[in-house]
């Protein structure tokens, strides 16, 4: 049975989730968690990592639960000329298939070049891109001070950036501020099913040169979950 009022939260991993699962209680065999913040019934689910996931999971949630809105969130990967740091926190204003599309002798061309969109609703279209719904406020996270929050479009990868090349490649291509390897998939359930979707990451690294001694995932996700729950609290 649906539950009134009800918010659906998606993060890939527990290691994402630590501090809000303290909130919720298990529910079945599967990754799914229930519970509750002031007349906000919460369900979340953990989806693991990667597009696929990601999709059925969300998918799962919306059929079970008929959420009112999806929040997804976790830890991404900043672009270099974004101007965050790790801790920060990146709110999605669009997502964006990163991966989908064709490739000619001059380089990659997104979905709407082959003329075949992933979804279509009414006389609209989407292609690589999926607008999110009213950014988040950076007042309504609540954010700590020496914390910042920016809000952007976010890309969606198969296979994470590990090049300053690379990185600079796909935000100069899609005017990016994050990168992430779930958001556009949920994103795209969210559009199918008409429901509203925010995304909310800490920032765990800098996009670069991959070097993991350089990286915050604890920092990162702990202050997600934080601006999440300050979300909640004042939703």
């Amino acid at each position: 049975m649906p539950l009134a009022s009800t918010i659906g939260l998606v993060s890939a991993t527990r290691k994402e989730s630590g501090i809000i699962l303290r909130l919720l209680k298990r529910s079945g065999p599967e990754e799914f968690y229930l519970g509750k913040t002031g007349r906000n019934n919460i369900v979340h689910v953990i989806s693991g990592m990667g597009k696929t996931n990601a999709s059925h999971a969300a998918t799962l949630l919306i059929e079970r639960f008929s959420p009112r809105i999806i929040i997804n969130f976790g830890i991404g990967g900043a672009y270099p000329s974004s101007g965050l740091r790790a801790g920060d926190i990146a709110i999605a204003d669009k997502e964006i298939y990163g991966d989908e599309g064709l490739w000619l002798k001059d380089g990659f061309h997104t979905v709407d070049s082959i003329g075949i969109p992933f979804l279509k609703k009414g006389r609209r279209k989407y292609f690589n891109e999926f607008p999110l719904h009213s950014p988040i406020p950076p007042l309504a996270m609540g954010g700590d001070r020496g914390i910042k929050i920016k809000s952007g479009a976010f890309v969606t990868i198969s296979a994470s950036t590990g090049t300053n090349k690379r990185a600079k490649e796909l935000e100069k291509r899609f005017n990016a501020i994050c990168e992430n390897m779930e958001g556009a998939a949920v994103a795209h359930v969210c559009a199918m099913y008409g429901i509203p979707m925010l995304e909310v990451r800490g920032i765990s690294n800098i996009v670069e040169d991959r070097d993991r001694g350089k990286w915050d995932i604890k920092t990162a996700s702990e202050n997600c979950q934080k601006a999440v729950l300050e979300f909640l609290k004042r939703l």
